[in-house]
C-alpha cells in the first residue's frame, strides 16, 4: 500500500485501535494531533490521531478535538516515516511545523512512543513512492 493513501490510514487504524498500550494510556492522558502532509503524489492528505478517555483513534480528517497540528511536506513525512532522518532533526530545520499546546506533546510522549508500534507494523507493507 502507499503511504498516506486511504488503504494505509485503515491500516494504522486498525493498528491503533487493536494497541492495548494505547488504550491504557488514553485512560490518563488526552492529547487531537492533526497531521498535514502537503506536495504529496495524492496532493495534501489530513489525518489525525486522537486519544482521551479510555480511546485512541487514527483517521483521516482533522482531529476531532485538536490541540496540535503539524505540518510537513511529503518528503519530510517519508524521511521520518522510514526513518532516514531522526523527526527531531527535521524540527529543528524548520521542516516541520508545528502549532497549538507543543506542551502537551511533551506531556504525552509516552501515546507517541506506543504509537510507533503501530507504524513499524504498517512500514513493512508500506510503499514509500
Amino acid at each position: 500500500m502507499r503511504y498516506l493513501s486511504l488503504e494505509w490510514i485503515e491500516a494504522m487504524q486498525a493498528e491503533v485501535a487493536a494497541s492495548e498500550s494505547l488504550a491504557t494510556l488514553a485512560q490518563s492522558m488526552s492529547i487531537g494531533v492533526t497531521q498535514v502532509v502537503t506536495d504529496g503524489p495524492e496532493g495534501t492528505v489530513m489525518y489525525h490521531l486522537q486519544v482521551g478517555d479510555g480511546v485512541a483513534s487514527f483517521g483521516p480528517g482533522p482531529a476531532p478535538q485538536e490541540d496540535v497540528r503539524m505540518e510537513q511536506s511529503w518528503a519530510s513525512s517519508v524521511d521520518i516515516a522510514t526513518e532516514k532522518v531522526p523527526a527531531q532533526e527535521l524540527f529543528i530545520k524548520g521542516l516541520v511545523r508545528v502549532s497549538g499546546d507543543t506542551q502537551r506533546i511533551v506531556d504525552c510522549a509516552p501515546v507517541f512512543g506506543a504509537l510507533d508500534s503501530a507504524f513499524t507494523a504498517v512500514r513493512t507493507n508500506t510503499e514509500y513512492v
